[in-house]
Order: C-alpha cells, then structure tokens, then sequence
C-alpha cells in the first residue's frame, strides 16, 4: 500500500516535523511505503510529486491549519486528522488508513 500524507502545525515548526517522523516510521514499521510534505513556517519541505499522489491508496492530513494544495488530494480517500493524532498514535492511524482502503 501507498500512503501519502502532509503535516502542518499551527506554530509550524516541532509538531509538523515529529507528525512526519512519526507517520513515515509507522508505515514502514507496518510494511508500507509513505511520504509525507511538509507545510511550516519554512514553506513547503518534501513537497509530494503529482505521481506519488496518484500513485497513493490514501491521503493522510496530519493538520492544525488551513493547507496550500488541498486540492491535489481530490478524488483520494482522505484520512484528516490533528497533529497531535499522528504524533501520539502513529499505528493506530496508519491501521486506520488500511481499514478505510481495504474498506471501500
């Protein structure tokens, strides 16, 4: 399965590069392959390319505030969720991001 995903905190800084972390870990620890955009106070990081969105099964937001793109994600199964989520239960989100796929 592929999973793609963007985070974004209100500051912009710790919550969104530890939600990338965390997520990229949990789906790789879970045997899937993941990437994860950046949006922060620095602008977009590890922007997402058009085919590794098409390519994904599952979009997840791991989101505090308003993203640029959004609109990249139409048509995908969309998994929103805080920040706070993906940091704190990384594994039960990615297990929440297979049941939706297997799901449909």
């Amino acid at each position: 399965m592929k999973i793609v995903g963007v985070a974004a905190c209100t500051v912009g800084i710790a919550h969104t590069y530890i939600a990338q972390e965390k997520l990229v870990n949990a789906a790789k620890k879970a045997g899937y392959e993941m990437h994860v955009e950046t949006q922060g106070t620095i602008g977009v990081e590890n922007a997402l390319t058009s085919e590794q969105i098409q390519e994904a099964d599952i979009v997840i937001l791991a989101i505090d505030v308003k993203i640029s793109g959004r609109e990249r994600f139409d048509g995908k199964k969309v998994i929103q969720v805080p920040t706070e989520v993906a940091v704190k239960s990384p594994n039960k989100l990615i297990e929440k991001a297979v049941e939706v796929v297997n799901n449909q």
